[in-house]
C-alpha cells in the first residue's frame, strides 16, 4: 500500500497566511491550484506574446506540487521563513527531507517521474523562476481580494508584494498584470 495520493491529499488541510486574520482561508491546495493556473497562463503568454518555447504543461504540474512538502512541514509564514539565512537555509533542508519522504510513498517504478517534480532540478531552473513568480501573484491576488473586502490586516502586503511583483522584470509578469489583475478587484456581475 502506497499512501503518496493521500498524503498529497491533505493539502486541503494547511492554511495559508496564519499570521494574518483572514476574511477568507486558504489552503494548500487551493493556492496550488490557482499558481498551478497562473504558470499555466505565465507559459502560455510567453509563448504566444513573446514568441518563446516554454513548456506549459511542465510549468502547470511544478507549480501544482510547488507547496506539496508543506503536507510535512506546515506552511512557514514568509516573514519567518526569510527572517535570517540559518532559518531559509534549514528550512529549504528540511523541504528536501519533507520531499523525499513523499517520494518514499511511491512504488519504485514511479519514483522517478515525481523526483523532478519535488526535488528541484537544474534543467528546470528557468521553470522555477514561472513557477515564483505565479506564486507571488496568487499571493498578490490574495492581498487584492482581502483588502477589496475591507481586511486592513493585507494592506502592508499588498505593497510588498506589489513592488516584488513589478520588480521581476518578466514579460509575461508585466502582460498578466495589466490584462487580467484589475478584474480581481471587480465583483461577480462586474466581472459579467
Amino acid at each position: 500500500m502506497y499512501t503518496f495520493f493521500a498524503k498529497i491529499s491533505r493539502m486541503k488541510y494547511i492554511n495559508r497566511w496564519s499570521l494574518m486574520r483572514n476574511t477568507v482561508t486558504e489552503n494548500i491546495a487551493e493556492h496550488s491550484l490557482e499558481v498551478g493556473m497562473i504558470a499555466h497562463a505565465l507559459g502560455v503568454i510567453g509563448n504566444t506574446v513573446f514568441g518563446k518555447q516554454i513548456d506549459c504543461n511542465r510549468l502547470a504540474v511544478l507549480a501544482l506540487y510547488h507547496d506539496a512538502t508543506e503536507i510535512i512541514t506546515g506552511d512557514m509564514p514568509t516573514p519567518v521563513k526569510y527572517y535570517a539565512p540559518e532559518i531559509r537555509d534549514a528550512y529549504k533542508h528540511v523541504e528536501r527531507v519533507a520531499a523525499k519522504s513523499l517520494l518514499s510513498k511511491l512504488p519504485e517504478e514511479l519514483t522517478g517521474a515525481y523526483r523532478s517534480v519535488l526535488l528541484p532540478e537544474e534543467a528546470d531552473a528557468e521553470l522555477w523562476k514561472y513557477v515564483k513568480a505565479a506564486d507571488k501573484l496568487s499571493a498578490y491576488i490574495k492581498c487584492i481580494e482581502e483588502t477589496t473586502m475591507g481586511n486592513e490586516d493585507f494592506k502592508k502586503a499588498k505593497e510588498t508584494i506589489s513592488e516584488t511583483v513589478r520588480n521581476m522584470q518578466m514579460e509575461e509578469v508585466d502582460y498578466f498584470t495589466e490584462q487580467f489583475l484589475p478584474a480581481y478587484s471587480l465583483t461577480v456581475d462586474e466581472q459579467a
